[in-house]
């Protein structure tokens, strides 16, 4: 399986740091936190990875190189202006597989892959993504507005909302992690700017082809200092 992680975001959360470095590159208990992903997905049996880059892409090339020495095989897709989530896996079409696990480039999220990959195999979606439940203690602790729900999931795992600014009714939280079928690209236009998110995944759900994968398994988003400090914290 292919692992795809989209690392050319500007990083501007993190800034000043990421004014001379990619947030990818950041440094978390002694490596770069990309490093961290990419040992995560190969000790979990995905080896291969695609790197989607822009911003500053060349450090994380100059890094990784093919990624013999880091134990898995890496490839590049470069941007050549910032295409969103959607636009960047267009652009990359021609070096994707039929089937591949999408990764947000400042997730860090330690679940069974084997066991994810192995439930799109017996799906018929097009789409898998990984769907955090908060257990009711945290729900009861910490206000809704700072841990937002962005999915909607019915009892038979079926994806029925996506929204990142309305958590009204939703249950679940996007843990950064996805399977997805290349086929989903097929309407898209090269060089055209796509979210996603907004674009993509509705149309999924209206069809009925987006299912989740409930974990309980805590994610770490980098992409804040808050979410930097706590990724920090586990990795030591």
């Amino acid at each position: 399986m292919q692992a795809v992680i989209l690392a050319g975001g500007l990083g501007t959360r993190m800034r000043p740091i990421t004014e001379t470095i990619p947030k990818p590159m950041i440094a978390l208990a002694g490596k770069p936190f990309l490093q961290h992903q990419l040992e995560l997905l190969r000790d979990a049996g995905i080896a291969r990875a695609l790197l989607l880059v822009a911003y500053l892409g060349e450090q994380i090339r100059e890094y990784f190189g093919d990624g013999a020495k880091f134990g898995c095989e890496v490839s590049y897709s470069f941007e050549p202006s910032l295409l969103g989530t959607g636009g960047a896996l267009k652009n990359a079409q021609a070096q994707l597989q039929d089937n591949f696990v999408l990764v947000n480039g400042d997730t860090y999220l330690a679940i069974d892959y084997s066991e994810l990959l192995g439930k799109f195999a017996e799906a018929n979606c097009s789409a898998l993504i990984v769907a955090y439940e908060k257990p009711a203690a945290i729900s009861q602790r910490i206000p809704a507005s700072l841990v937002p729900n962005n999915l909607g999931v019915d009892v038979e795992g079926v994806v029925t909302a996506y929204r990142k600014r309305d958590p009204e009714g939703l249950s679940h939280i996007d843990a950064g992690v996805i399977v997805l079928k290349k086929a989903i690209l097929a309407g898209l236009d090269s060089g055209q700017k796509c979210s996603l998110e907004e674009e993509i995944y509705p149309n999924l759900i209206a069809r009925g082809q987006m299912r989740a994968w409930v974990s309980r398994e805590p994610f770490y988003d980098m992409g804040s200092p808050q979410g930097l400090a706590a990724l920090e914290e586990k990795l030591k």
